[in-house]
């Protein structure tokens, strides 16, 4: 009885506590305001995670870079090292070089820290770039999240640039490779490659500014750029509502899940420990980058089977692919080996990755709010592009590393980049023909369970003497996840609209045709009449 009236006692104070500190609160904040936002829903699904890897890898590497700001020293003076690690004792290195030495061997759980922050810049750009997929492939990229959308690949490409300038800080042998890489794709530019060049470097490479330049840069400009768009990202994340995949009860004007606080937020803070945990475990247990083992950057020096960081692995192998070809223009010669794999194919591909959501609705005429999520097999011409590109990538990230597989296997370095050539050229349209009619066949497939029932597998006899086997109804989660799906109407076609016909609205019903020709024949498509082919907007009905 005394234990009741304690606990009783106990809990009336800490009820009257809560709401003493809560209107202390709230009369100088807006804490009732925001009351709303600690009960907004978010659905439950993995996939809807890889974002939150992301952004609890960039916790991860704002903390321990912080830490790795206080000793190290971005000057590329040169000094003769006297430090812990004797095999390099008396060579001549610069300031930089010897500072993530000094980090690596004589500061306490310096290396720790260091392979830590590496860690979690892999893993950020991975999850980042998972993160995309998800998106593109669910279609989470339309309205009225396009520009969510443009704000994922500017940081996708932030983020790029932010890991080659640490990746480059410690100017060993290794970075400094990259970096003089780097410096023969400025100078590839026509005309204005040397003006380039010299205003990066600061004159003649490897120069005495850039080290210092890029520091600036990685620890001040582009995390102030990742950091504001991150919370503008969010900020889109909250005033749109979460996307969730389609089920009884989930529609386009509510969202099903859990409460941020405080289900979604003790679920979520749990994933930041997993997160840091493993983050944590691979920094103490795998090596990367050991500095030590490459040496000080020479500039005529290069160590063979050079690698960089993955996600910019796919310019390497790129350069490597393409053929010597140059040309001689009024005495400027135009490097096309360099000029096109290191400049124009990246600039092309983050404008297709722009481009991209608007030019979907451009050619389909869908102009709604979409918040359900497409599954793959919803739209195969836009699930057979995602595979397309993403083996365009793995052959280019593959051939970054020829000269290591040549030597593994025993192969011709020769015959293999003649190979990945014909993969890189061949590959990507068989990947979108195969994943294309996946996924017409998975939904052919559902749409016959729909009509003859799920396969029960028991086989009867009929009154005829033949045999028949058994259906079941299909269960009716899956009915409606089907049967939910809205299929657009194709664009009307231009030649009954008389008169001369822009070129460009032809070739808007054209690709119109092509991306839904196997959408013809789907009992789900919608009965609204097709929206007219104008040189404005159509709405989607």
């Amino acid at each position: 009885m005394l234990l009741r009236r304690t606990r009783a006692r106990a809990s009336a104070r800490a009820r009257h506590t809560v709401k003493r500190t809560t209107g202390y609160l709230d009369g100088r904040l807006p804490l009732s305001e925001g009351g709303g936002l600690l009960r907004k829903a978010f659905p439950e699904h993995w996939s809807f995670l890889l974002g939150e890897i992301a952004l609890y890898s960039f916790v991860v590497l704002m903390l321990t870079g912080v830490w790795l700001t206080l000793f190290f020293h971005p000057s590329m003076n040169e000094v003769v090292y006297d430090g812990s690690y004797t095999p390099l004792d008396g060579i001549r290195m610069s300031e930089a070089y010897r500072s993530a030495l000094h980090i690596s061997f004589d500061v306490r759980g310096g290396l720790m820290i260091r392979q830590l922050h590496h860690w979690a810049a892999l893993v950020f750009v991975a999850a980042i770039g998972v993160h995309m997929l998800r998106v593109f492939f669910t279609g989470a990229f339309r309205r009225p999240r396009e520009v969510n959308w443009v704000i994922g690949v500017t940081l996708f490409a932030l983020a790029i640039a932010e890991g080659f300038a640490g990746y480059s800080l410690p100017d060993d042998l290794l970075s400094g490779t990259g970096l003089r890489i780097m410096q023969g794709v400025m100078l590839s530019v026509p005309v204005f490659g040397t003006y380039i060049s010299f205003f990066v470097f600061g004159g003649q490479f490897p120069g005495h500014e850039l080290i210092p330049r890029l520091y600036s840069l990685h620890i001040l400009l582009i995390p102030g750029l990742l950091l504001a768009l991150v919370t503008a990202h969010l900020v889109l994340v909250f005033y749109l509502k979460h996307t969730q995949w389609a089920g009884r009860g989930r529609t386009d004007d509510n969202v099903v899940g859990k409460p941020l606080f405080p289900q979604f937020m003790a679920s979520s803070l749990g994933l930041f420990a997993m997160v840091f945990g493993t983050l944590a475990l691979l920094a103490g247990l795998a090596q990367i980058n050991p500095i030590w083992t490459y040496g000080p950057y020479r500039p005529d020096v290069v160590s063979s089977g050079s690698q960089p960081d993955w996600y910019v692995g796919f310019l390497e192998g790129s350069l490597r692919l393409v053929p010597p070809w140059e040309t001689d223009v009024l005495g400027h010669t135009v490097m096309w080996n360099v000029l096109l794999p290191a400049v124009v194919l990246p600039l092309a591909l983050f404008a297709v990755l722009y481009a991209y959501p608007f030019f979907e609705a451009w050619i389909t005429g869908d102009r709604e709010e979409h918040h359900l999520a497409d599954r793959p097999r919803d739209n195969p011409v836009r699930t057979g592009l995602g595979v397309a590109a993403i083996l365009f990538y793995a052959v280019l990230l593959a051939a970054g590393g020829n000269d290591v597989i040549a030597h593994t296997f025993k192969v011709s370095l020769n015959a293999l980049t003649w190979i990945f050539r014909v993969c890189l050229i061949v590959g990507p349209p068989l990947a979108f023909m195969v994943a294309k009619r996946i996924c017409l066949a998975l939904r052919e497939a559902e749409l016959e369970r729909l009509t003859e029932g799920e396969e029960t597998g028991v086989v009867r006899q009929t009154v005829a003497g033949g045999y028949a086997e058994g259906h079941a109804p299909v269960d009716e989660e899956t009915r409606y996840v089907v049967e939910t799906r809205r299929v657009p109407r194709p664009l009307a076609s231009p030649e009954g609209s008389g008169g001369d016909v822009p070129q460009l609205q032809r070739l808007r019903a054209t690709l119109n045709s092509w991306y839904h020709v196997e959408d013809a024949g789907d009992p789900r498509v919608q009965d609204a009449e097709p929206p007219e082919l104008d040189s404005g907007h159509e709405s989607a009905r």
